[in-house]
């Protein structure tokens, strides 16, 4: 499976990015999975539930399954956070998986950057960084710059950068 992965800093816009990537992705002919990696403290599940009281009860995962989607819920109860690549290792292949978050890991990203939020440029710093999108004007960065509604343009590079052919792979 090809990675790729969306970075930036909070409310600079990468889910926003995502969902519309997406779907022009998938209109390329590719098979897409996403990554999403957050520091906050998340629970899908809500008390009172079967699977919240399975989970609460001492159940290392929970499967739910419905005639529309499954999931698992696999429960850390003080283990380290999995790797990206032991999480893709429990993933259907896919043409490509697009990570949003996991700035800091090796594999190639594009910068989603803000001017207006006062943060600094990531790819300055960060080699694995090998395009920006941005609602701003930017200059010297060392790689290619986007404006962050040229979905398209993005779709082609994403594409172009990890090597698959649309409807051809």
């Amino acid at each position: 499976m090809k990675l790729f992965g969306l970075a930036g800093w909070s409310g600079s816009g990468k889910t926003t990015l995502m969902v519309k990537l997406l779907p022009r992705l998938i209109r390329l002919g590719l098979s897409v999975s996403t990554v999403k990696h957050t520091h906050d403290r998340v629970d899908l599940d809500q008390p009172g539930k079967d699977t919240y009281r399975h989970r609460e009860a001492g159940a290392s995962e929970v499967v739910l399954v419905s005639a529309s989607r499954w999931t698992l819920m696999h429960e850390l109860r003080g283990q380290p956070e999995p790797s990206l690549a032991d999480l893709l290792r429990h993933m259907t292949p896919v043409d490509l998986v697009m990570v949003e978050g996991f700035k800091h890991l090796g594999h190639d990203k594009l910068e989603v950057h803000r001017p207006g939020l006062g943060k600094p440029l990531l790819c300055r710093a960060d080699p694995t960084i090998v395009a920006v999108a941005t609602d701003g004007t930017l200059e010297d960065t060392g790689v290619s710059v986007f404006g962050l509604d040229d979905v398209d343009a993005i779709a082609g590079f994403v594409v172009a950068h990890v090597d698959l052919a649309p409807d051809g792979r």
